[in-house]
């Protein structure tokens, strides 16, 4: 069976493993991110590549990257959080390295393609993917195909503006993302030390405080939702991101969108993926595989 090696790169962590052509994960791990000298970056990343060749016969490297990313080329314009990578183009370096295919495709994206090629809108044509992590991102298929737009920037949604309250604008990331829930809670709980977003959910059930503040922080999500679905008219929209495991959520998100006044002419299935963690490595391995057939076709 042909092995690959996947990459989803990450604010926080890189997390990566070793796939079969099945799509079936053999291997899991991660590591902290570097995201400020592309070095050490480049250098983490060939020291995992490295381990799982001394150990299987690897065929290609698939990563799912914050970013403007372009597939073709494997330059990134920017790079999210992982500046690093800002203006470069981690194809080359990483082929010239180790001297394997690399594709490379937006980290959004890559969670979309997973929901499409085998999670929770393969019977969808047009959805939505929205993934919630330390900020907003997410990706989006229109007549069976990613849109990645003119400069592949699509799917951005944690630029979108959700709070404006006189001359304060905040977007997505800054409203929406699961730093901003933390943040919120330790304000409230007077806490210095860092917290998972499971504890919050948790006591949420308890505490009206807690519970408050996290409504208040889904709210902003559910306004990201409508307005993403009124703009586009999908048929499905999907909620990713390890916080997507809560129940509660996607309720709470449902609830909030039944208050507003034109929900019910727009209202679609606003529903968790099937993926979470993992969907960014197995959306770019199903990238890789049609990457690499694109290439062939072509020469």
């Amino acid at each position: 069976m042909k092995k690959y090696i996947v990459f989803d790169v990450g604010g926080t962590k890189v997390k990566h493993g070793l796939i079969g052509e099945d799509g079936r994960f053999l291997e899991k791990s991660a590591y902290p991110t570097e995201r400020e000298d592309l070095d050490r970056f480049v250098a983490d990343m060939v020291e995992a590549i490295r381990r799982y060749r001394d150990a299987h016969a690897v065929e290609g490297i698939a990563i799912s990257l914050p970013g403007y990313i372009n597939i073709d080329t494997g330059y990134s314009e920017k790079a999210g959080a992982v500046t690093a990578l800002h203006k470069k183009n981690l194809k080359e370096i990483l082929e010239e390295r180790v001297h394997l295919p690399v594709e490379i495709e937006n980290d959004g994206n890559c969670a979309a393609i997973a929901e499409k090629v085998s999670g929770n809108a393969q019977d969808c044509d047009d959805f939505i993917c929205m993934t919630i992590g330390t900020g907003i991102g997410g990706g989006i298929y229109l007549n069976g195909d990613i849109y990645r737009g003119r400069r592949f920037m699509a799917g951005e949604y944690g630029m979108m503006i959700t709070y404006l309250d006189g001359g304060t604008m905040r977007n997505m990331h800054e409203t929406s993302g699961t730093a901003s829930l933390v943040f919120q809670y330790r304000q409230l709980k007077n806490l210095q030390e860092p917290v998972e977003g499971e504890k919050i959910f948790a006591e949420a059930k308890t505490d009206p405080d807690v519970k408050a503040l996290l409504d208040r922080w889904i709210g902003h999500i559910a306004r990201g939702v409508y307005n993403l679905v009124v703009t586009l008219n999908p048929e499905k929209m999907l909620i990713g991101g390890g916080v997507s495991a809560q129940p509660y959520l996607i309720e709470e998100i449902n609830r909030q969108l039944e208050g507003y006044e034109f929900w019910e002419d727009f209202k679609i299935p606003v529903v968790p993926c099937k993926y979470r963690n993992d969907a960014g490595m197995l959306g770019a391995f199903y990238h890789f595989q049609k990457m690499r057939r694109k290439r062939q076709a072509e020469r």
